[in-house]
């Protein structure tokens, strides 16, 4: 791993990946259009199961963990997802609020891993939450309130399941996302079945076009295969801090393309919740690169 800049093809990769990342959430849209939300799930993560499974070994973590991080982050994180942006939240709206893990992340390591909260970490969390309070106030006929406490949900889900792949230690995190993808497709068949019911089923895959198809297998291949195989290969080369930050690009790609594709209106106080939360995203991702940076040119 070296900390230099890393060279521009790199960087452009990690844009890339951070693209596919945000423009997604309209390409979950598209998809459920045509299909019930828990089936579009299921459908999504039958295919990052297989056929990858059989090109990549299974990675040193016990059951137990796999299918505790599978559950997590597909019924947890993306069935819950799903069903709010059906008709609950739009999509650029649902790719900022999903950020909201991070925040989520820290207050379950303070509590779980009784790992310390910087003051700054503090400040990020109060911008966050500040944000979501705005997003809460404008909730109208496209975003409900139960559509913002849903993706939240989903957010406090991927949060634990951050948790639980960090107690899995160093891992191949693609092999990772792939095998734990078989845990999360039997609970999400059966929920399907239970509240969407066999007939809107048939009746998704039925009227499913292309485009739907599409959109499923860019879930796996795109979103899944692509994205963690790219950023797990960045970040085995150069130093996270010179990486992650990327990611503040993912809800400015969610909002941008849900505009542009979707004609989502972007009024100020849309801009101005997205600002406090990226806000507090940075603070607490650049803060302590800053910190080190000012301090070792102190210490010349």
């Amino acid at each position: 791993m070296t900390h230099a800049t890393p060279p521009w093809r790199h960087l452009l990769l990690a844009l890339a990946v951070v693209a596919v990342w945000g423009t997604n959430f309209v390409v979950i849209k598209m998809a459920l259009a045509h299909l019930p939300p828990l089936l579009f799930a299921a459908l999504r993560f039958a295919l990052a199961f297989f056929p990858a499974v059989l090109f990549l070994p299974r990675p040193a973590a016990s059951v137990r963990n796999l299918v505790a991080y599978g559950l997590l982050i597909g019924v947890g994180q993306f069935a819950l997802l799903y069903i709010a942006m059906k008709e609950n939240i739009t999509p650029g709206l649902a790719s900022l609020v999903i950020q909201t893990q991070v925040f989520f992340t820290i207050v379950l390591a303070m509590q779980v891993a009784r790992e310390r909260v910087r003051p700054y970490q503090w400040l990020a969390l109060l911008l966050g939450a500040a944000g979501i309070a705005v997003i809460g106030a404008h909730t109208d006929g496209n975003t409900s309130g139960l559509g913002l406490l849903m993706v939240l949900a989903a957010a406090f889900s991927w949060a634990c399941a951050n948790m639980v792949s960090k107690r899995a230690g160093s891992i191949n995190m693609l092999s990772y996302v792939v095998w734990s993808s078989a845990a999360a497709v039997p609970p999400l068949v059966a929920l399907s079945l239970l509240f969407e019911g066999w007939p809107a089923i048939e009746t998704g895959l039925r009227h499913a076009d292309a485009l739907t198809w599409w959109a499923v297998a860019w879930q796996a291949v795109g979103n899944t295969l692509f994205g963690y195989a790219a950023w797990g290969w960045l970040l085995s080369r150069h130093a996270a801090a010179s990486i992650t930050p990327m990611a503040l690009l993912v809800p400015v790609f969610g909002m941008a393309t849900a505009s542009l594709m979707l004609a989502e209106p972007l009024p100020g106080w849309k801009l101005g919740a997205a600002a406090l939360v990226l806000c507090g995203l940075g603070l607490n991702m650049l803060w302590p690169r800053v910190r080190g940076r000012f301090g070792a040119a102190g210490s010349d």
